[in-house]
């Protein structure tokens, strides 16, 4: 059977099927009779003993490849054989007949609720360690196995409903061979995750959860954008050879990732990199680019269940910026809102998400977060080159409220004698229209900026990119999003300040001559993008990507756009 969706990772891949539903616990209030108070009891000892050997393989499985989410798990453990949280359990089986599960949900609530009250930020970050190890309590008490995508078996095709930001900080890259999702876009964050770690990857396929089937073999073709379930033997064959193919395709594209990123007529086009976590992996990329673009610092609060200290921030950070040396790191501070949540901070219900607390605005609500970042990263900023780059700026009055803070943060660390670099670079993503219109009077108050293309997009076009019923209007190459970024990098040119362009469009080939013609000579993109872009500008000189941009700005429709790259770049699948 063939199903379509939208390839937003391109590759192929030939596997078995993982479904993903998160565990979510639904707990009424019950008891039992009396005489089975020696049962159930044992039965909890079980179900703890259970937990308990889930976390100690966890444990022993990060404690070499990630040490840090090691410690989470120690501390969950811990949690489990706490003493009197386990009496408290106990107790309410053998005194009060509560069944286990509603136990251990009484119990566990009154403490994550005493604790979520505590006046101490570090306490209080807790109680989302308390929420994980309740909800693998009472998962063990129903015999669920554990569906979990940091510690999988095998290799497998991951299928679920969507992947929050969350769950793809977590990924086992050695065994998740390809992602299909039910919805999701180009630009969405399972998405940028699977480019990234250069995973094929589908998604918004309609219906995915009710036809397909956990352990089932598939084909993703993820070039094309079709799922194949229960392939037969010359289907396996055919793609099994496609798969070959496309692997050397890519293998020969990697040969320029050394090289100088040039255009045909010698002119250097800076190459950034687009990170998340910070990783040794990561660094080792810098020897093939100029700058970090984007450090989506995000990704350090995602990855585990307590918002990181300042002390684990900056470690993160001067990791990062002692790694890339000389090379500039452009720091986007907290963004979170939308797409992207924290299981431990509990945000109000918004009707329209992405137009509302994110980013930069969540940041001004969430103050003490806000600050604690910026201590952080100013702490870490005398290790390299720090430029701090503040997201969703949608006016000017969002850029001074935000320079006021960051001057806050540095004179109460002048007056306790922590060192930072007083000449940190300040500069801001534009993403939002507002921002774009008044890029001329925005470059007169920072030190640079970078075109954040995903949400430029949506907001210009009004299309949700996560919504699969509007993914027809969600246009990358829609004329006006050209137009836009033609008057940005005007505007930030005549300033004589630096601009960038760090959305996905900076590291797609068919784009990137577009975007050097209109005047960028910095591009950002996932690591896996840069052998790829060096290798296309080495095809063009700079008259040729000139006139492809004053083409394409002429040009009504998106469709028209893309036939003319197509036709102009002789692009071959």
């Amino acid at each position: 059977m063939f199903y379509k969706g939208n390839p937003v990772s391109k590759g192929i891949a030939l596997g078995k099927v993982y479904v993903y539903k998160p565990y979510t616990p639904e707990i009424t209030e019950k008891t039992f009779e009396p005489f089975r108070i020696d049962e159930y009891l044992q039965r909890y000892k079980d179900t703890k003993a259970s937990a308990e050997m889930e976390l100690q393989r966890i444990h022993a499985l990060l404690s070499d490849k990630d040490p840090e989410k090691a410690k989470i798990f120690a501390a969950h453990i811990d949690i489990v054989n706490d003493v009197a949280i386990t009496e408290e359990i106990m107790d309410a089986i053998q005194y009060d007949h509560f069944e286990p599960d509603y136990a251990i949900e009484t119990v566990f609530s009154k403490y994550i609720k005493m604790i979520s009250k505590s006046k101490d930020p570090v306490i209080r970050e807790r109680a989302a360690d308390f929420q994980d190890v309740k909800n693998r309590l009472i998962r063990n008490w129903h015999g669920i196995e554990e569906s979990n995508l940091s510690t999988l078996s095998e290799p497998v095709v991951v299928a679920a409903y969507d992947l929050l930001p969350s769950d793809t900080a977590a990924l086992d890259r050695k065994n998740v061979i390809a992602i299909i999702t039910e919805t999701g876009s180009f630009t969405s964050h399972s998405a940028i995750i699977a480019r990234s770690y250069e995973i094929p990857a589908i998604l918004g396929i309609p219906s995915l959860m009710s036809f397909i089937r956990h352990g089932e073999e598939v084909i993703v073709d993820a070039i094309s954008g079709d799922l194949i379930t229960e392939p037969g033997k010359e289907q396996i064959e055919q793609y099994t050879l496609m798969r070959s193919q496309y692997i050397k395709k890519v293998r020969e594209s990697k040969e320029y990732l050394d090289k100088e990123p040039l255009t045909k007529d010698g002119v250097r086009i800076d190459i950034g990199l687009n990170i998340g976590s910070g990783n040794d992996e990561e660094i080792g990329h810098s020897q093939f680019s100029d700058f970090v673009g984007l450090f989506r610092t995000e990704f350090l609060y995602m990855s585990g269940d307590s918002m990181p200290t300042e002390e684990q921030q900056f470690e993160v950070y001067k990791n990062v910026l002692s790694g890339f040396k000389d090379k500039p790191v452009y720091l986007r501070t907290l963004d979170i809102g939308a797409d992207k949540t924290l299981p431990y901070l509990d945000l109000p219900k918004e009707e329209n998400p992405f137009l509302g607390c994110r980013g930069l605005r969540l940041c001004f609500d969430q103050i003490n977060i806000f600050k604690t970042q910026l201590r952080a990263a100013l702490r870490a900023s005398v290790f390299g080159k720090l430029c701090i780059m503040l997201p969703m700026v949608s006016c000017i009055e969002d850029i001074r409220s935000a320079n006021a803070i960051i001057e806050e943060v540095k004179s109460e660390l002048s007056e306790i004698g922590i060192p930072f670099d007083s000449n940190v670079k300040i500069g801001v993503m534009i993403e939002v229209p507002s921002a774009a219109l008044i890029a001329d009077m925005i470059a007169k108050e920072v030190d640079f900026a970078s075109i954040g293309t995903n949400d430029l997009c949506q907001y210009i076009t009004a299309a949700d990119r996560l919504n699969p019923k509007v993914t027809q209007y969600y246009q990358s190459y829609h004329p006006a999003l050209f137009r836009l970024i033609d008057y940005i990098v005007s505007s930030f040119n005549k300033a004589g300040k630096p601009i960038s362009v760090c959305g996905e469009l900076g590291g797609d080939p068919q784009a990137i001559p577009v975007l050097v013609g209109l005047g960028l000579r910095r591009l950002s993109m996932s690591s896996s993008a840069v052998a790829s872009a060096k290798a296309v500008l080495s095809n063009f000189t700079m008259d040729q990507m000139k006139e492809m941009a004053q083409q394409v700005k002429m040009l009504p429709a998106s469709e028209d756009v893309i036939e003319y790259l197509v036709k102009t770049q002789n692009i071959k699948e």
